[in-house]
């Protein structure tokens, strides 16, 4: 058994948040453990909603994706959204087997029925004051096919084989409690109201370093009975998402207009990031707890 410590690094931080995404862009859910595997946390971005075409939606199209709240059970996930009938996802469950797409990606998946369908349908497709664009009028759900492999940017992993389902393009988003708190700040001096980490779809957030230090971190050793290795990557540039507010899923643009002032990453050609992107190294199928410390060395490139 290995030593539990994490070896010494130039700092040590908390991991004080854990979020799993069931259903791609749909809220979040809070959760104190999660099993990391090699895609990300179990469960994360196992399903996605597709149009009639096959390509995936999001926040960005339909804000009110932010409305649809999972809850994460033994055998099923169990989603509820205002004014609707709570829908019931058995885990294991698989339909029809589907070609989906994901950005440039197109992945086997299963899709997951008429009932479903429905349930997304009814609430997304009339959720403006105008028609949706036709291709949102009817909408089906997709379960990520475990047998396939889809590997994230070879680019940005140094060549190293990293697979996740229906994330954006990487198995983990880390993020942290200073960088938020610096958001907040600039926002109050713009006269607006703080927002909470939600915004940003982070699945471990970190405690303990100063603002944007996970932009400069090399390798995080999550402190565990065997190695655990996350490398963050890749600078997470910002779509309009963080602007909608979870509560309500309304979006406004003081998130964006505020980040826009202070975080163009050279890097992305000037896009806005916040939290990066990353990879696991190590530790496939060991526990993750909020609580538990983290160390890592500065990269300096």
């Amino acid at each position: 058994m290995s030593d539990p410590n994490p070896p010494p690094g130039d700092v040590t931080a908390t991991i004080s948040g854990l979020f799993v995404y069931p259903v791609k862009s749909c809220a979040g859910v809070s959760v104190r453990e999660a099993v990391l595997t090699d895609t990300g946390l179990d469960l994360d971005r196992a399903w996605m909603v597709v149009d009639r075409d096959g390509g995936f939606v999001s926040q960005r199209e339909l804000p009110r994706m932010a409305l649809i709240r999972p809850q994460m059970r033994l055998n099923d996930i169990v989603l509820r959204a205002p004014g609707m009938l709570a829908l019931h996802l058995q885990i294991d469950a698989a339909e029809q087997p589907v070609r989906v797409r994901v950005w440039d990606d197109e992945v086997p998946a299963y899709d997951m029925g008429d009932l479903a369908a429905q349930w997304f349908t009814d609430f997304l497709a009339p959720a403006s004051d105008l028609p949706p664009a036709p291709r949102l009028r009817q909408l089906r759900l997709a379960r990520f096919d475990p047998e396939h492999r889809r590997l994230s940017s070879l680019q940005w992993t140094g060549g190293a084989e990293a697979p996740n389902q229906f994330a954006d393009g990487f198995p983990l988003l880390v993020a942290s409690e200073a960088s938020l708190a610096h958001l907040n700040q600039r926002l109050a001096e713009g006269g607006h109201a703080a927002v909470g980490m939600e915004r940003f779809r982070p699945n471990l957030v970190l405690a303990g370093i100063d603002a944007h230090d996970e932009d400069r971190l090399e390798v995080l050793h999550v402190a565990a009975d065997v190695p655990v290795q996350i490398k963050p990557v890749k600078p997470c540039a910002r779509c309009p998402i963080p602007n909608v507010d979870p509560a309500t899923g309304v979006p406004s643009p003081e998130v964006g207009d505020t980040l826009q002032a202070y975080r163009q990453n050279p890097l992305l050609n000037g896009a806005v990031t916040f939290g990066m992107n990353a990879i696991v190294l190590a530790g496939d199928g060991q526990v993750l707890k909020v609580g538990q410390s983290v160390s890592a060395s500065y990269r300096f490139d």
